[in-house]
């Protein structure tokens, strides 16, 4: 009998703007985490012709040195290129209560909007978090962490 490997893709790529300005926290280890709200729009014409839109709301989590950098240079409003993987926690509330989220664990950020006061960056630099549409950003390792380490 033969089996049938399936491949499992996560993957998610976002571009969206802050609905708030980003929250730097630090595990027990002291490792860097920023976390971020991000709101990504989709404009749709629904069956009468009329144009929609709608809104989707997604948390993003940014890892190490990277996060340092997203609550440093970010603040609400600020576009975005996210690029990661979905990543769901489970836990319980002080009341008891079960809870269980979806939040997107951020692999590379690229920042969209050049920062005010600061300095233009070229094609070549090699800022892992980089300001501006067309810099590149290398890819950010992410860290993963028990629920108990994230400190959100």
């Amino acid at each position: 009998m033969s089996m049938l490997r399936l491949h499992q893709i996560n993957d998610v790529k976002l571009v969206g703007r802050l609905t708030r300005d980003p929250e730097l926290r630090f595990t027990a280890k002291g490792q860097g985490v920023c976390r971020f709200d991000l709101a990504v729009n989709r404009r749709y014409k629904d069956g009468t012709g009329e144009w929609k839109d709608d809104t989707s709301f997604v948390p993003v989590v940014v890892w190490r040195d990277a996060a340092q950098r997203c609550a440093d240079r970010l603040k609400k409003g600020s576009p975005v290129y996210v690029e990661g993987r979905l990543k769901s926690r489970n836990w319980e509330t002080k009341e008891g209560q079960k809870r269980t989220s979806l939040e997107v664990n951020a692999l590379r950020v690229q920042f969209l909007a050049k920062v005010e006061g600061e300095p233009e960056h070229d094609e070549s630099a090699a800022e892992p978090v980089a300001a501006g549409v067309a810099a590149p950003a290398p890819a950010v390792p992410s860290e993963e962490a028990q629920d108990d380490d994230i400190p959100f």
